[in-house]
């Protein structure tokens, strides 16, 4: 399980993962966007930091007004991640909930689903 407090366990986005860990979770998650939807990695660039820094604001703000129907919560991490890219603090915590999700739903990333528990065969059934 993860330890949140100490940071030092990659599995949890510490500095053991570091940049490369965030790249890959990210590059992963952007996979199962819509194929319309993948130009946000255009935004990733060094060059478009100018629009990243008021998007990504604009987007969390704009994820209040859920109860619209043209808006919603799927702008409210969108947003973290592009306010992430130029927000160091922002990016540890984006990258902890990015290993979170690695580690109990990697089903949301794609990858296939590992069960830590076994599960019970015919013989182990409890009563």
């Amino acid at each position: 399980m993860c330890n949140v407090n100490t940071g030092r366990d990659p599995a949890c986005g510490g500095p053991a993962g570091g940049d490369q860990d965030w790249e890959r979770r990210l590059g992963l998650l952007v996979r199962r966007l819509p194929q319309r939807l993948q130009a946000v990695v255009g935004l990733r660039r060094p060059a478009a930091r100018w629009i990243r820094i008021p998007a990504g604001p604009l987007l969390i703000i704009a994820s209040l007004f859920s109860f619209l129907p043209i808006l919603g919560l799927r702008m409210l991490p969108l947003g973290l991640v592009l306010l992430a890219e130029d927000v160091p603090p922002a990016r540890r915590g984006a990258n902890r909930v990015l290993a979170w999700i690695e580690y109990r739903r990697p089903h949301w990333l794609g990858l296939p689903h590992t069960s830590r528990r076994q599960p019970f065969s015919s013989g182990n059934q409890p009563s």
